[in-house]
């Protein structure tokens, strides 16, 4: 079996993982409040977005498995750390908005919303994959301040408490992923 066929059928492995992760998130509501329970810990909002790194270096590569691989590892991470014994009276309230947002029906909003992550993602992975990381870093930066708008929209006063992790995931995304890629063009 060669590189590419492992990787295909690697990308399709995760690529399952990761609709049977969101069809339990969604068909098992006691999975999906155990899951923001534990998605109430700041650390989870905030190793999110470093997640990014490895998808944009992924797609660089042109490896699908990487891709689907840290799309799964994005996905899980909300419920990787336990709940905070003070919850954030913010994060509370905009997960609360998150969660009702979620679970209510299918409107223009939520389908926009939802388009436009997939959009997202797959607009910053194209532009790494096509080796272009300006346009790359660029679309990463639009998604980020699309999150923020989305979130202070939608969340109103507790939007706010996404623009910390938010910023910070886009700073060290953008430092690290700059470095990598201009040791990677500086070999000879």
């Amino acid at each position: 079996m060669n590189r590419s066929a492992i990787d295909r059928a690697a990308a399709i492995l995760f690529a399952l993982l990761s609709a049977a992760l969101i069809t339990a998130f969604f068909a098992d509501s006691r999975f999906f409040y155990w899951a923001f329970a534990r998605h109430h810990n700041p650390l989870s909002w905030y190793i999110r977005p470093l997640f990014l790194i490895p998808f944009c270096l992924a797609a660089y590569r042109r490896s699908h498995a990487g891709i689907w691989a840290t799309l799964l590892l994005l996905l899980s991470s909300m419920f990787w750390f336990p709940p905070p014994d003070y919850p954030n009276e913010r994060i509370q309230q905009f997960l609360a908005m998150e969660q009702n947002f979620l679970l209510g029906g299918w409107n223009t909003a939520k389908v926009l919303a939802s388009g436009m992550v997939a959009l997202s993602l797959t607009l910053i992975a194209t532009a790494f994959w096509q080796r272009k990381p300006r346009l790359g870093l660029f679309c990463l930066a639009a998604a980020a301040a699309g999150k923020i708008l989305w979130s202070i929209r939608y969340g109103r006063a507790a939007g706010y408490a996404v623009i910390l992790p938010a910023a910070f995931g886009l700073l060290l995304c953008t430092f690290v992923i700059g470095m990598i890629l201009h040791k990677i063009k500086r070999r000879p």
